[in-house]
Order: structure tokens, then sequence, then C-alpha cells
């Protein structure tokens, strides 16, 4: 995980903003979640790496 942050600012039609905020809230989600979630994603489409990308694990097989 990241252990340091950097700013990203934007402008945005302030109607897109509000309707944005008050998914995020009825998602139980902040705006700066559903931000960083939406860059990884955008990130993984376009196939790029980066030092704090998480490395998916697969799961290992319950032995009972």
């Amino acid at each position: 995980m990241e252990s340091k942050t950097a700013r990203l600012t934007i402008l945005i039609d302030p109607v897109k903003k509000k309707a944005f905020d008050e998914l995020c809230l009825a998602q139980d989600l902040t705006p700066s979640q559903v931000i960083r979630q939406m860059i990884r994603e955008y990130l993984e489409r376009h196939h790029v790496d980066y030092p704090t990308k998480a490395v998916a694990r697969t799961p290992k097989p319950n032995n009972k």
C-alpha cells in the first residue's frame, strides 16, 4: 500500500460534483476512495505497472 499521498486537483461541473458526492455518501464511500479505485482500474485497463501495485494471490486449496 502507498505510504505517501499526493494531491490531485480537478475542475468539475458543480451539478455533477453534487450528484457524485451524494452517490458516494449513499454507498458509504468517500469521493477519494472512488477516485482512487477509478485510477487503479484505468491503469489496469491500460496495462500500466507501478511500484505499489497490489499483486493478486491465488487462494490455496482448502485441505481438510
